[in-house]
Order: structure tokens, then C-alpha cells, then sequence
């Protein structure tokens, strides 16, 4: 991991949710195989001896000059009367460094193009395990910090969306974090108007452990 003294073990153990760091796959997950990944999420999501579907994941939390943090609303395609709000962010490829995914993700989803010493962290890390297109899945994710002009984000271009965000992304938006604050819906990671404002006015260079989420 980034931080080499940080503690460490695979999210889901019985180790206490504020030491659990993501730890890579469940036992049993294969690394990939040349076959269709027998479900709808993409091919980077494997399936351990546990029956999750697991994924690494890298995520960006994106603030403009004035501390707007830009979020997706997305939807599970089987329970579209439930949606959320979200960082940037998606699975880390075979090969690809988590800041590379953070790069790749943030231009796909949103047309911003940062470049790596644009990218501050992992300032988070934590694991998430919930139910999404009727899978039980597991993502451990680095999560990272990035500043950048407002005017780099007007609308949405889904030329680059999977097939996949296509159908559950809603929308994208700037936030100010007091309206975020007062919405009804849910937001992803839990507390993320207080994470963010722990990263202000910059990042203190620590990055917190957040743990095992059950979502």
C-alpha cells in the first residue's frame, strides 16, 4: 500500500472496522480469466471463495476554487427508486496504478484531464461491502484529492461511459458542502461532508483509515 506503516489485513476479517485497510482479494478470487465474468458488472470484478465479487477501486474527491466538490447520482438498475450521491471514480485495471485509474476514471466520467501531479494521496482508504444489480459485492478503494477550475466541468459528455454507467448514472453535479449536507438521499462514503472538510483548506498529508462499510 501507499503507506507502508499503515496497519494492514483484507476488509471483511475480524479485525475491528477502524484498523481494516483494503487488503486485496478475498481468498479464492481468481485473477481473471479468458471467459465471460459470468455477471453483469464488468470484467474486473472476480469472485472469491466467498461468493463476493471483488474489485480495486480507485476514487477522486474533485473540489473546484471555491470548495464544491463535484459528485455523481447514481441508481442499482434493479432498484431504480433508490438512488445516491458518489465520488468519481470505478475499478483499477490489470496493470494500471491506482492514480493512473483516478486519472482515467475522472477523464471517462467527467471529462476533466488531470495529470499525476495533479493528484494529491490516497487522503482515504476504506472498503465498502454492498448489493449492486443483484451481486453482493466487496470494493476496497484508495481515494484521492484533486483541485480544479469549476469551468473544467459545465456538462456531462457520456461518450466515454461504459455501457453500464450509461444505465445507472443519473447525473453529475457540483456540491457546496452545506446544501450536501441537508440532502435526503444518500451519499457514498458515509460522512463525506466531514471528510472533506477535514482535507481544507489543503491536505495535511495523513491518510485516514476509514475502515469496513457495510452499504
Amino acid at each position: 500500500m501507499v503507506n507502508p506503516d499503515a496497519p494492514t489485513g483484507a476488509a471483511g476479517g475480524d479485525q475491528p472496522a477502524a484498523l481494516v485497510v483494503p487488503g486485496g482479494p478475498p481468498a479464492g478470487a481468481a485473477s481473471g480469466d479468458a471467459g465471460a465474468p459470468g455477471h453483469a458488472l464488468g470484467a474486473e470484478w472476480v469472485r472469491g471463495a466467498d461468493g463476493l465479487l471483488f474489485r480495486r477501486g480507485a476514487r477522486v474527491i474533485l473540489l473546484d476554487e471555491d470548495d464544491r466538490v463535484l459528485l455523481i447520482r447514481g441508481h442499482d438498475a434493479d432498484q431504480p427508486e433508490r438512488s445516491w450521491w458518489f465520488t468519481i471514480g470505478g475499478g483499477i485495471d490489470a496493470g494500471e496504478s491506482p492514480v493512473d485509474a483516478a486519472i482515467r476514471e475522472v477523464r471517462e466520467e467527467s471529462g476533466i484531464v488531470l495529470a499525476p501531479d495533479d493528484v494529491m494521496g490516497p487522503v482515504l482508504t476504506r472498503s465498502a461491502v454492498f448489493d449492486f444489480a443483484r451481486e453482493h459485492c466487496r470494493q476496497d478503494e484508495e481515494i484521492f484529492l484533486a483541485r480544479v477550475p469549476s469551468s473544467s466541468f459545465v456538462a456531462e459528455d457520456r461518450s466515454g461511459w461504459t455501457p453500464l454507467e450509461q444505465d445507472v448514472i443519473d447525473e453529475l453535479r457540483w456540491w457546496v458542502l452545506e446544501d450536501l449536507a441537508s440532502v435526503e438521499i444518500e451519499v457514498f462514503p458515509e460522512g463525506l461532508v466531514d471528510l472533506v472538510r477535514a482535507l481544507l483548506p489543503v491536505w495535511d498529508g495523513q491518510v485516514r483509515h476509514l475502515g469496513l462499510a457495510h452499504e
